[in-house]
């Protein structure tokens, strides 16, 4: 195997550890994105596209020259297979057939291998990126519920107090009618009484008044006779008197 090839498969052999590394159940993707984000990868983030895109390149050369190969040595091993004057030819061709099969492998699978490996590397970033969110998520969730159920809590609470003091409230209001109409009473029990005693009041002033009449006429009249009896007196008598 010549030094291209060997480090082909060493690629290859590399490649497939590093995916089996990735698939082990017990280290999560939190770890490998704690991982990725060391700052060694992001010194070297501005080469790594070039240097994937690079690696496509020459695994895809290596790919097409193991194809070339493959299809030069199998038109040859037919013909050499064909022609009997050249026996030990036919296992040579067969050997370099084998190798470039070999080769077309290799180149193959490390270029299949490596666009799984970047494929892979991004779906663990996003799961890891999922799962955080999932986890900060769950905690608004739960301190959302919690707010919610100390909001319940404080609403149960006022309701409460709102029923209690409506209870107070309607016995002060029925406290307060039945005082409003126990003054309402005594207040007409008042005006009674003191509608009673003006009436009674004007009965003695309207009497006062005919006796005051009375009296006046009494004394005109005994002024009159007094000014009768005046004049039927002798005129000596008047001025004795």
């Amino acid at each position: 195997m010549t030094l291209q090839w060997t480090a082909v498969a060493t690629f290859l052999y590399a490649e497939i550890g590093l995916i089996l590394l990735f698939c082990l159940p017990f280290i999560p993707p939190q770890r490998w994105q704690k991982i990725f984000s060391f700052n060694v990868w992001g010194k070297i983030a501005s080469f790594w596209n070039k240097a994937f895109l690079s690696i496509i390149v020459l695994l895809i050369v290596l790919f097409l020259d193991a194809v070339r190969e493959v299809r030069k040595y199998s038109s040859t091993a037919v013909i050499e297979k064909s022609s009997p004057s050249r026996p030990g030819a036919h296992e040579h061709t067969q050997m370099k057939l084998f190798r470039s099969q070999r080769n077309l492998y290799i180149s193959g699978f490390s270029l299949f291998f490596w666009l799984v490996l970047r494929r892979l590397v991004t779906l663990i970033t996003q799961l890891a990126n999922e799962m955080s969110n999932k986890g900060e998520l769950k905690n608004q969730a739960e301190s959302t519920n919690e707010a919610a159920r100390k909001f319940m809590k404080e609403n149960e609470k006022l309701k409460q107090l709102l029923k209690s003091y409506n209870k107070e409230e309607e016995h002060i209001l029925e406290a307060e009618n039945k005082k409003l109409v126990e003054d309402k009473e005594k207040l007409k029990t008042e005006l009674k009484k003191t509608s009673d005693a003006l009436s009674k009041a004007q009965n003695d002033i309207m009497a006062m008044k005919m006796q005051a009449e009375s009296l006046s006429k009494e004394y005109d009249r005994l002024l009159k006779e007094h000014s009768e009896l005046q004049d039927l007196l002798p005129k000596d008598n008047k001025k004795s008197l």
